[in-house]
């Protein structure tokens, strides 16, 4: 066979035999565990969509029918089938190919993806736009189990089943979305992985009235009763005929020349369509099939053993989930939420010590918030742990149902700011920014990991809504600087009488590393680590940028919302406004994705580049 690279895909899948996608299936395999053995990335959730893929390319013809990936964390196989193996070295780094389907980068990506159970919705509108215009092309959702359980995903079932409108949704089901599926649909799901009798009846009652010479086509129609009635006693519950799909599966996903024979009979149907596909995740490698949460998503990593290039170190992540232990055995009230990241965000911990006080509520960030809320509301102390692009989702619940009634839930909000290789859709770079303007909300962000655990002891002390940031990655140790004891107030790390730098977070550190470049230009430097973005302690930066006349804040937000637009406005109610200020943090634009340190580098918001600005700055003085 030809190497992935020589192939013209996808047009060359038309034409290959049976065999050839077979071994096809396997090459892609190979090719996926060496590129991402090199480059890290999502690797189980792409080996369990192999076969799934490779029957779509050939029975669909992208672009002309739309091909619409939930998340996208499985759509490498799909890059590959849409001509873009040959850049696969470059996969997640700065100015390569993304880990997610983009627009921008193949006209066989139909949607920016990179939260879950929105493509239901996305194709139930290119569905329309088809209808509106007299076309005649195919739209396919594929959307995994996990993602299933999203409310946008029911919304917009119960849409296109009232519309009619033709769409085909491949629910891919593996059992898991990042980590093992829960509720009610789950459980669904696996009554009808249970029933191939169903399936295997059905089989042979075709067979069997098809071979009646001359009549059997018409008494086969004539038996659809018959199969409905079938299919309600021994399927249960008939959830997404309710929504008005038909309903074809349970389909063994690893089987391609099954999935293209049903593709077919779907692309034939007038009428919606969901296509049951069972999965593994992992398929193929028997590490990830073994450990598929830990091939979600993995840095560069052996392929023989499994096993990380990198040795693991303490993240921001597991700290947070160590002080939740720690706190959990003093307060019997303290409860444990998160949204399908259990392990991701440091849970798994408190939920083996506690797993009655913890609670997985699956891909449904907005349930998690409203359901913290009556937690709290019955005199529990909930704590949500939520990435902080996906806490985006429940904007209106922490409004509405956490802070309108002031109610003490306690957010973590993990991967804030710059989270590098997975780019747009999870750099963190906007929760100062729609958390800020919340009334009763207190806002905090450490500048290690140590300060990490204080904070979490401050909050707990709270009768409010609190949100504690913190980065992707190792945690920092600071502790040769400053102290940890956090009472509402900021604190001086080291004294300068020529600029003024507050910092906040992460970015505390790299203020640090500024300060020492700009002292061999002569210029003394003060860093303030904030802590609070809400409520800023005002006193001490107020008596600072008066010493010094320059102010420079430095954050890991975008600047529009964040600590630069807050203090300012603090400042000019003060009546304060003598002195310079000079704005560092992200600019108003979508970052793409590559390396978490050459994002900073390109974008100014490393030590060296911080000490350049502020040296001109100072310089511009005149």
């Amino acid at each position: 066979m030809k190497r992935l690279q020589e192939y013209n895909f996808p047009d060359d899948l038309k034409s290959m035999s049976e065999k050839e996608l077979e071994l096809l299936s396997y090459e892609i395999r190979d090719f996926l565990i060496e590129k991402v053995a090199n480059t890290g990335g999502h690797l189980a959730s792409n080996l369990g969509v192999v076969e799934l893929t490779i029957a779509l390319h050939r029975v669909f013809d992208s672009p002309k029918d739309k091909i619409i990936w939930d998340v996208g964390h499985q759509a490498y196989v799909h890059k590959i089938l849409t001509g873009r193996a040959d850049r696969f070295d470059t996969l997640r780094t700065l100015d390569g190919i993304s880990g997610f389907p983009r627009r921008k980068e193949s006209q066989h990506d139909m949607h920016d993806s990179g939260h879950a159970s929105t493509s239901l919705s996305i194709a139930a509108g290119y569905a329309a736009g088809r209808d509106l215009s007299g076309g005649e092309d195919e739209v396919i959702a594929v959307v995994g189990d996990g993602a299933m359980t999203g409310g946008l995903a029911f919304e917009a079932l119960n849409n296109v089943g009232h519309s009619g409108s033709k769409i085909i949704v491949i629910l891919n089901d593996n059992e898991m979305s990042i980590e093992k599926n829960g509720g009610g649909l789950s459980q669904h799901l696996s009554k009808l992985r249970a029933s191939k009798a169903y399936l295997e009846f059905k089989k042979q009652l075709k067979k069997t009235l098809k071979g009646v010479p001359r009549v059997g086509d018409s008494l086969y129609s004539g038996f659809e009763h018959i199969r409905d009635a079938l299919k309600y006693a021994l399927i249960p519950g008939g959830i997404f005929e309710s929504f008005g799909f038909k309903y074809i599966g349970p389909i063994d996903g690893h089987e391609v020349h099954e999935l293209i024979e049903v593709l077919h009979l779907a692309r034939d149907m007038e009428d919606p369509v969901l296509i049951h596909v069972v999965t593994k995740k992992g398929k193929g490698y028997r590490n990830a099939e073994c450990n598929p949460s830990k091939f979600h998503g993995i840095s560069p990593f052996d392929p023989c053993t499994g096993e990380l290039r990198s040795p693991s170190k303490e993240t921001y992540s597991s700290a947070a989930g160590a002080k939740l232990v720690e706190l959990g055995r003093e307060n019997p009230k303290l409860i444990a939420i998160t949204a399908a990241m259990m392990e991701a965000t440091g849970l798994d911990p408190f939920r083996k010590e506690f797993p009655e006080r913890t609670f997985d509520v699956g891909i449904a960030e907005s349930y998690a918030v409203a359901f913290a809320s009556g937690l709290a509301l019955s005199g529990y102390r909930p704590v949500v742990a939520i990435y902080s692009t996906f806490l985006q989702r429940a904007y209106d619940q922490i409004i509405e149902d956490v802070c309108i009634p002031g109610l003490p839930v306690l957010f973590l909000i993990d991967r804030a700011g710059n989270v590098g290789n997975d780019g747009e859709t999870h750099h963190g770079v906007f929760d100062f920014s729609y958390l800020s303007h919340m009334p009763e909300m207190t806002v905090l962000a450490p500048k290690d990991g140590k300060e990490l655990g204080a904070m979490m002891d401050y909050a707990m002390t709270l009768n409010g809504p609190c949100a504690i940031r913190y980065p992707r990655g190792s945690v920092t140790d600071l502790s040769f600087v400053g102290d940890y004891k956090i009472d509402g107030g900021s604190e001086i790390l080291k004294q300068g009488k020529h600029v003024s730098l507050v910092a906040i977070g992460k970015m505390v550190k790299y203020a640090l590393e500024a300060r020492e470049q700009l002292a061999s230009y002569g210029i003394e430097a003060e860093v303030i680590n904030a802590r609070f973005l809400k409520p800023l302690d005002m006193e001490k930066i107020i008596s600072s940028v008066e010493k010094t006349g320059n102010l420079v804040t430095v954050e890991d937000n975008v600047l529009t919302g964040g600590l630069a637009s807050n203090l300012l406005l603090l400042l000019s109610e003060k009546g304060i406004n003598n002195f310079r200020h000079l704005p560092i943090g992200w600019p108003d634009q979508f970052i793409e994705h590559g390396d978490v340190e050459q994002l900073f580098k390109r974008y100014g918001l490393d030590a060296g580049s911080i000490a350049v600005k502020v040296r001109d700055f100072i310089e511009r003085k005149a």
